[in-house]
């Protein structure tokens, strides 16, 4: 399961090789990325901490409810993008998550992953609802997500331990279409 998308950015399915890429890009965007994430161990990034979370992500996937993807860009690993939490019944429902790398920052390289994971989510997988959350002050990501349609639809004080504090996030969600 892949989706092209623009300039030469493609969104597929984790593997198990991409380990030492990932704990290339994790280690050489540490600095970039640790305002925006949980705070890491140093055995994230490393090859053999990658390669964890990877098989972690691959039985969570067989199990049907994460969505783990590779963000690649012209051949290179730039960063990754999941749907987390799905949930099906009622519900169809997931929540996408995405880190690029700096290097990959303000040429849409995230606008395209986040329209590829769309698209499998809501043609591929059927889903109703991708919910979204951002810090307040992470601009580019909430424009990422609106760029994608997703619609700001409240706030939620203290949501995630982000670097070390329960910070506050605004929340988006974008409904598929076709249920309409």
């Amino acid at each position: 399961m892949s989706s092209p998308g623009t300039s030469g950015v493609t969104v597929r399915i984790v593997r198990e090789e991409d380990a030492e890429p990932f704990a290339r890009v994790v280690a050489e965007n540490r600095d970039f990325l640790q305002p925006w994430e949980p705070i890491r161990g140093e055995e994230y990034f490393s090859v053999e901490g990658q390669r964890r979370m990877l098989d972690d992500a691959l039985l969570l996937y067989s199990g049907g409810i994460l969505l783990p993807c590779t963000i690649i860009e012209k051949g290179e690993v730039v960063g990754r993008i999941n749907i987390n939490n799905i949930i099906r019944g009622a519900l169809q429902s997931g929540d996408i998550g995405y880190w690029v790398a700096e290097s990959a920052g303000g040429r849409g390289v995230a606008t395209a992953a986040v329209a590829g994971v769309v698209r499998i989510a809501f043609d591929t997988l059927g889903l109703h609802r991708l919910a979204a959350s951002t810090l307040v002050n992470n601009v580019r990501s909430q424009r990422v997500l609106e760029k994608n349609g997703f619609e700001r639809i409240g706030m939620a004080p203290k949501f995630l331990k982000i670097n070390g504090t329960w910070s506050d996030s605004v929340l988006f969600q974008r409904l598929n279409e076709a249920y309409d």
